[in-house]
């Protein structure tokens, strides 16, 4: 039962990562469509947004293994 929930956890991490990603970039392609300009500032925010939101569903996936090693 254990594996199944660490599944279901990491399966969840996984798609909110996605979805957070996709947003960032959703904003920033939509940034630069209206201000061409800023494409250099906004492109930088991307490359430090992305990571810091893919950083939360790490954490989940390495708490569910970490609390499957101790079940």
């Amino acid at each position: 039962m254990e594996f199944l929930s660490v599944a279901i956890v990491a399966s969840i991490a996984a798609v909110a990562g996605a979805f957070g990603v996709a947003i960032v970039v959703r904003s920033v392609v939509q940034g630069v469509t209206r201000q061409p300009e800023m494409r250099g500032p906004l492109q930088t925010l991307l490359f430090i947004g992305a990571p810091l939101v893919e950083a939360i569903p790490i954490f989940a996936i390495v708490i569910a293994f970490m609390l499957l090693g101790n079940l």
